[in-house]
């Protein structure tokens, strides 16, 4: 498909609309706008206003750049030599990058630590909570000065923003997942 911002308008209006179950006169409505604009809109034929632009976008609650972006499909497979690979303490950790978008705040990532290995967590932004679910072996967490042995099936629940480590103390290759949530997440839970 070219570069037709038009068509990608259409096709992100129809969609963003129908993700939020409203009808074209609901979301003329909430962007005070005529229902005929919308109609337009989505038809691909029109060629709207900055102002009906910036009322579309705040009724929708996305920005005017999602709105004329190529749309994206739902649906998205990254194969395994495309994610992303952090390595620490000369290649024996390694961290992989679990989430393809950017979403400010939250991280979720595998870490695969060889026998003897550790890494120092970065800590993250006050407020954010991180849970490590160890998949294979036992991690050590040191949290603040405190040890946690997380063995294989466990999470550790930790404030993401104390400083941090993580310690493979035995004998076997041990992995785990790690979710950094932000704190506006945990405050305002759907």
């Amino acid at each position: 498909m070219p570069n037709n911002p038009s068509r990608y308008l259409a096709l992100n209006v129809v969609a963003l609309r129908g993700t939020r179950g409203a009808s074209q006169q609901q979301l003329a409505d909430m962007a005070g706008i005529p229902r005929s604009t919308i109609t337009n809109i989505e038809s691909g034929a029109a060629n709207p206003s900055l102002d009906n632009l910036v009322r579309l976008s705040a009724a929708l609650g996305v920005g005017i750049e999602e709105l004329i972006a190529e749309p994206r499909d739902e649906c998205v497979l990254i194969p395994q030599d495309r994610i992303p690979v952090r390595k620490y303490g000369r290649g024996k950790v390694r961290v992989h990058e679990l989430l393809p978008e950017r979403i400010k705040g939250l991280h979720i990532e595998r870490m695969e630590l060889e026998a003897g290995s550790s890494m120092r967590g970065t800590p993250h932004v006050t407020g954010t909570k991180e849970y490590l679910h160890v998949t294979a072996g036992t991690v050590t967490v040191v949290v603040s000065g405190r040890m946690f042995a997380v063995p294989t099936g466990s999470v550790l629940a930790f404030p993401g923003a104390q400083p941090h480590s993580y310690v493979n103390r035995g004998s076997m290759h041990a992995t785990a997942l790690s979710a950094v949530v932000p704190g506006s997440v945990l405050r305002n839970p759907e």
